[in-house]
């Protein structure tokens, strides 16, 4: 995945470098982050229709993904292939994507 090359070489070239488990920290916090604009542009889903995530924000928790499928060693492209593939087989299999059922 071309967006995964890119943030390992945005990470070597700025030496920064981290064990899996702080980039698994940082995406949780940006992933947070994400929920927290959601929360406070809805007033706590109160007001839906008001909806309003930055998209810096976004991008943060993208980047800070494919920062921990890089320290995993993990192809990005391969494990979005492999998860698309496992939806679909859910939804031919139940006609839902979800595996609650």
């Amino acid at each position: 995945m071309d967006e995964q090359q890119r943030v390992a070489a945005f990470v070597a070239e700025y030496e920064l470098q981290s064990k899996p488990a702080f980039r698994i920290l940082d995406l949780t916090a940006e992933v947070g982050e994400i929920a927290a604009d959601a929360t406070k542009s809805t007033d706590w889903g109160m007001a839906q229709s008001d909806l309003d995530i930055a998209t810096d924000e976004i991008g943060d928790a993208l980047f800070s993904l494919l920062a921990v499928a890089e320290s995993l060693d993990v192809d990005a492209g391969d494990a979005l292939d492999e998860s698309l593939a496992k939806y679909e087989a859910r939804i031919d299999e139940t006609g839902s994507a979800s595996s609650d059922g």
